[in-house]
């Protein structure tokens, strides 16, 4: 099955990760912007073929009114599994370090973590099946092209990932307001996976429950919780910054 990816950065990103892609189309008249050039110079370098098409015919095509004129046609990338992403860090010869979505809903919110998890140094994304956003344009395009080079592993069961990631000395610390501690507390140079719940529910009570702590981001005004992805920002350069001072 085709995936289109809309966006002039993700689909040079796209381009310059080496993702297989089948063709590129862009908006007639589109004017030879710089980012424009070098997707065209790249796309000769690779032997890709180039279709120019009136834009409202890639608004019915792309899945995001914010393709800037620019989609390209590549296989749907792959999920890797969570011994793929054990691997990884082991290949990096650090400690594991990952994110665990559970039940993220909202494209955009996948798209900004996964963008941070790359700025950040975090191995990995992981994500279930159900119940949750995949891999879709609209996520690529929230991640400005980060979604090429941050491996996302998707499973079935959030609690049953996190019982493998503990075999494997992983520690699962839960971001929850009725946490005991605050997230800045936790010692993020030990391997650790971090959990953000979905955007209305939080954390499910058998994550909850699976999780070796929980910890609270400490919120001073009247509102009592943050946006998924700025959760999930806030800690993963709480880790990435103990890892590197």
């Amino acid at each position: 099955m085709a995936d289109i990816i809309a966006g002039r950065n993700p689909v040079i990103e796209a381009l310059k990760a080496g993702r297989p892609i089948n063709k590129i189309v862009l908006a007639r008249n589109i004017g030879l912007h710089s980012v424009v050039a070098a997707i065209l110079n790249l796309a000769k370098s690779k032997g890709i073929p180039v279709e120019y098409l009136e834009r409202q015919f890639i608004d019915q095509l792309s899945e995001t009114a914010s393709h800037q004129g620019v989609i390209a046609y590549a296989a749907v990338k792959e999920f890797v599994t969570l011994e793929d992403l054990l691997a990884i860090s082991r290949e990096k010869g650090e400690l594991p370090l990952y994110c665990i979505l559970d039940g993220i809903e909202d494209p955009q919110n996948l798209g900004a973590i996964i963008r941070t998890a790359e700025a950040s140094g975090t191995h990995g994304v992981i994500v279930r099946t159900r119940r949750a956003v995949g891999l879709t344009a609209t996520v690529a395009k929230a991640s400005a092209g980060a979604v090429e080079y941050v491996p996302v592993a998707r499973v079935a069961n959030i609690s049953q990932a996190i019982v493998t990631l503990q075999r494997n000395d992983v520690w699962v610390v839960g971001i929850e307001r009725t946490g005991k501690i605050p997230y800045n507390q936790v010692d993020f140079k030990l391997a650790t996976a971090m959990v953000i719940g979905g955007e209305d529910k939080g954390l499910s009570d058998l994550v909850k429950k699976r999780c070796d702590s929980l910890v609270f981001i400490p919120m001073l005004g009247r509102i009592t919780s943050l946006n998924a992805s700025t959760a999930a920002a806030l800690v993963m350069y709480e880790a990435c910054q103990q890892r590197h001072r």
